[in-house]
């Protein structure tokens, strides 16, 4: 059972950062090609990254190909025509689901960073745990934003990596306490509420002036 859980948010987190990355592509107008591959960076490039520094070899996107296959369907579907007209017409909608989308996704992987580590690390120190959780959940992103000519979310945005760090504090406190599914399902639920409240009244950090 924990196992289908855990497959279960890997799999939504992954349609949510391929759906992201996919409606970036659209908005920069690129073709379906660079749609597909905004689209499988996002959703595959924070876990790429946390299994190099993991030593897990090669990354467990290559050995289960499924998350790939999903997210060339998810980033499929966004380019379809019907889904574009739909998506211009009602442009507010648009960018509030693509906020939406980016948040789960974040929340999500965050925490399957976490879990990761917590599996395949001998270690499990906390600061291990924190960093590879974070950098599970913004490296997709980062990815995305890079290759589509934006500056990083995780610099410029309201409470980004700042809602990740937060969870992933709180996963990590939470680990040996509660269950391990509640844990990760509670800590998904606070980043995309603070990212979803951050968007909402524009919390940000001092930024230089």
């Amino acid at each position: 059972m924990y196992n289908v859980m855990i497959l279960f948010l890997e799999l939504i987190g992954t349609v949510a950062f391929a759906a992201s990355g996919a409606m970036i592509g659209l908005k920069k107008k690129m073709d379906i090609l660079g749609i597909c591959v905004l689209g499988c960076v996002t959703a595959v490039g924070g876990g790429v990254i946390r299994d190099v520094i993991l030593g897990l070899t090669p990354p467990k996107t290559f050995s289960h190909p499924i998350y790939i296959g999903v997210a060339i369907l998810t980033s499929v579907i966004c380019f379809i025509p019907a889904v574009q007209r739909a998506l211009k017409e009602k442009e507010l909608l648009n960018s509030r689901l693509l906020l939406f989308m980016d948040a789960v996704g974040l929340g999500i992987f965050t925490v399957m960073g976490i879990q990761t580590a917590q599996q395949h690390s001998s270690s499990n120190s906390w600061f291990l745990l924190i960093f590879v959780g974070v950098v599970t959940g913004v490296g997709g992103g980062v990815l995305r934003d890079t290759l589509a000519g934006e500056r990083p979310y995780i610099f410029v945005k309201h409470f980004y990596a700042t809602a990740s760090l937060i969870g992933a504090v709180l996963c990590t406190l939470l680990w040996d306490h509660i269950d391990s599914t509640a844990n990760m399902v509670i800590c998904v639920l606070v980043i995309v509420v603070l990212r979803m409240l951050a968007a909402s009244f524009r919390w940000k950090l001092p930024a230089a002036k």
